[in-house]
């Protein structure tokens, strides 16, 4: 078992043993095709452009987050009020026992 140069752990293991050594190549790697570079070349400038987008669907994406932020505002202002929610009725006073039983 190896131990740590600096401390002495016994749950010590040298880099090399997960790391494995460099290649030696004899010859260097073939250069990239050409034809292979332009084809990525091509689909990087088509993915790099912006989509156009439709009237539509700028008016869409608009209403759909207008509404979204009116929904928020309306849901803070209503908790914040504590009116129109049956979970407040403690709050006003009011508790939520059982009515008592009737006599008959």
């Amino acid at each position: 078992m190896q131990t740590c140069p600096v401390c002495g752990s016994e749950t010590f293991a040298f880099i090399s043993r997960w790391v494995p050594a460099p290649e030696r190549r004899q010859a260097p790697r073939p250069p990239e095709r050409p034809e292979r570079l332009e084809t990525v070349e091509t689909y990087r400038e088509l993915l790099s452009r912006p989509k156009p987008r439709s009237g539509m669907t700028r008016w869409l994406q608009r209403g759909a987050v207008g509404a979204a932020a009116i929904a928020a505002v309306g849901w803070a202002l209503q908790r914040n009020s504590g009116t129109g929610s049956p979970g407040n009725s403690a709050a006003a006073g009011e508790t939520n026992s059982p009515p008592p039983p009737s006599q008959s």
